[in-house]
């Protein structure tokens, strides 16, 4: 038997002047995308920011339907519609905000694990890493320098290639 462990690492702040003004402007957007979310069901509104390469920001919410697998999480919303226009770009970072009606998160909202599989598929499409930063509606940020440190045993086209 071989044991082998995996280190996570992040940097955690509690001031958004801690980022740099880029990424101010995603967490800002994705703040401002929870309150165009559409969730009358779990009432769990969130909202996600893509920063392109080419610097332009593509907004994303979460988008319910009373047939439950048939909405859609505001990373993949956000995702979609960036490749969806600009094909060529790369999403270099995604900023994600949890905004629950009735009461406030207590720590940065995590995506789920759907959507880590499609933000490591655009990571890996485009050779280039993806930051993440997982936000609060307060200054609490957590930030991971790609993708991949989200979900390391993950599944790609490599897995699909046959020899």
């Amino acid at each position: 038997m071989m044991q082998k462990k995996i280190t996570l690492e992040y940097e955690y702040f509690t001031d958004i002047n801690c980022l740099p003004a880029t990424l101010q402007q995603l967490v800002k957007a994705a703040r401002n995308n929870t309150l165009q979310a559409y969730a009358p069901y779990s009432h769990f509104k969130v909202g996600a920011a893509v920063l392109l390469d080419n610097g332009i920001i593509i907004n994303g919410n979460n988008q319910e339907n009373a047939s439950y697998p048939q909405g859609m999480c505001a990373e993949r919303v956000a995702m979609f519609q960036a490749s969806a226009l600009y094909p060529d770009n790369a999403m270099i970072a995604i900023a994600i905000c949890g905004n629950p009606e009735g009461f406030a998160l207590t720590h940065p909202l995590s995506p789920c694990g759907g959507c880590r599989q499609v933000m490591l598929e655009y990571e890996k499409k485009s050779g280039q890493n993806m930051k993440v930063i997982l936000c609060t509606m307060q200054d609490e940020y957590i930030v991971f320098d790609n993708a991949g440190m989200l979900l390391p045993f993950n599944f790609s086209k490599d897995d699909l290639l046959t020899k």
